[in-house]
């Protein structure tokens, strides 16, 4: 039964794929995630004399469509850029080297005649003169190194999900591009101050706290280079 059951679930997880065969994956939609819902909640001012909350704008008002507004993303459902530039380098070496060595030699030549008694009911060449002589040494050598480069450019527009009680803002983005038959998908989720948005209304990614960058894809291309399902579960359950 345990094996039916699995048999079916693959079977199950390989007909959904079934449906792309010939043709390019499907866009996400993108009414459906956090960013529609938050643009929804705030309001978004009319211009100069237009409304905002029920009260008059005035000629020269501090919208961010004024000449003078301030133009940085700070509240549900503002939309600002979100700039990742990864170039990380690291390099460890590591070497180490132990050696030891160590002798010890005992022997009773006389004590009171006692060993020359013993030597008697001893083998041929046998004497309590060398009784113990040991000599031991052990050496090792380690070697370690690693490198690694990493190197990502990307930007994607970003919003504005919530506002938290001390002023910080969540955001999330989503982005996606289909090239053929490939689509890449990169999102970007995390927490930032308002103060780290520049005039330009954008944030490095080092400046976002608790930052989930992911950057992958799906497509001809992806299915060819991941291992089969039945392959992934053998390479988790097989000891060897």
């Amino acid at each position: 039964m345990p094996r039916l059951l699995l048999f079916v679930l693959l079977l199950c997880a390989g007909c959904a794929r079934l449906a792309e065969v010939g043709r390019a994956p499907e866009f996400s939609p993108p009414s459906g995630n956090e960013g529609r819902f938050a643009g929804d909640d705030y309001p978004t001012p009319s211009g100069a004399g237009g409304q905002v909350d029920g009260k008059m704008a005035s000629l020269w008002t501090g919208a961010k469509k004024s000449l003078f507004g301030d133009r940085r993303a700070g509240h549900r459902g503002d939309i600002l850029t979100v700039v990742i530039q990864i170039d990380d380098s690291a390099q460890i070496n590591n070497t180490s080297g132990r050696s030891r060595a160590g002798s010890d030699k005992m022997g009773i030549p006389g004590l009171l005649g006692i060993p020359q008694r013993i030597n008697r009911h001893l083998p041929s060449g046998a004497s309590m003169a060398d009784a113990i002589d040991t000599n031991s040494s052990s050496s090792y050598q380690g070697n370690g190194s690693i490198q690694r480069n990493e190197k990502v450019t990307l930007r994607i527009a970003a919003t504005v999900i919530e506002e938290l009680t001390n002023g910080i803002l969540r955001l999330a983005g989503t982005q996606e591009v289909r090239v053929n038959n490939e689509l890449r998908e990169l999102t970007v989720t995390g927490y930032v101050r308002p103060e780290d948005i520049s005039r330009q209304n954008e944030v490095t990614y080092d400046k976002i706290a608790g930052a989930r960058i992911s950057y992958g894809g799906r497509g001809q291309i992806t299915d060819v280079q991941q291992p089969r399902y039945g392959q992934q579960i053998a390479d988790i359950l097989l000891p060897f």
